[in-house]
């Protein structure tokens, strides 16, 4: 019987070396925009990566990209205040938007920031997928659940990838993978793959990017 949600596996020779080239390619910060008004030409397609504060988007686009700081990774929540677009070569945009949930900042300022996160995953036409990290270690939460909503509401497919899977044991890994699939069954945009990485290990990371480049 074919599991529901399964892992996404390693790609083959030929699909790794495609992601090994879209990310070999000069990573570039373009700007950070606090308005739908400051948005960037939408010229290429776009990935996004959408997850509750600290969860580790930074780190991991950092990672895919194999720079150590084009994207501002912090232990405070809530250090991403805008949505920041990175260019990967001319055909391919990174957009690292503003963590949700708790934030260690003023309630209006999150406020304004979860509203823009809402206006840009309901209204870019070049956004091709969002990936929506979950922390391994916690699972899906209820803001989670209210993000893949609204990706559902809006016809954006998401890709759900687990993040600091180095973290936790085997057995505790089997139990959020099962909390996991329960609540992306809810969800008719869900991609039907799972994603595990690894940023300070590396794990996962060229599936990732083998993803990303099929989807130019």
């Amino acid at each position: 019987m074919q599991m529901t949600f399964p892992l996404a596996e390693a790609p083959d020779a030929a699909t790794a070396e495609a992601g090994r080239l879209l990310f070999a390619r000069e990573s570039e910060f373009v700007k950070g925009v606090v308005a739908m008004s400051g948005l960037p030409p939408a010229d290429r397609v776009e990935v996004c990566f959408a997850g509750r504060s600290n969860v580790g988007k930074s780190t991991l686009i950092n990672a895919l990209t194999g720079t150590r700081a084009l994207a501002r990774a912090s232990n405070t929540p809530g250090r991403t205040q805008e949505i920041n677009f990175f260019s990967q070569g001319p055909d391919l945009y990174l957009v690292d938007l503003p963590g949700y949930g708790f934030a260690n900042a003023p309630l209006p300022v999150v406020e304004k920031w979860q509203r823009l996160l809402k206006q840009y995953l309901s209204g870019r036409q070049t956004l091709r997928r969002a990936f929506v990290l979950i922390d391994s270690r916690h699972g899906v939460k209820p803001v989670d659940a209210e993000i893949m909503a609204l990706l559902d509401g809006s016809a954006v497919t998401f890709q759900c990838v687990l993040t600091k899977t180095d973290k936790v044991k085997a057995a505790d890994r089997a139990r959020v993978l099962g909390q996991v699939r329960g609540a992306l069954a809810k969800h008719p945009a869900a991609f039907p793959e799972i994603v595990l990485t690894s940023s300070e290990k590396g794990d996962g990371i060229a599936t990732l990017r083998a993803i990303i480049a099929g989807l130019i």
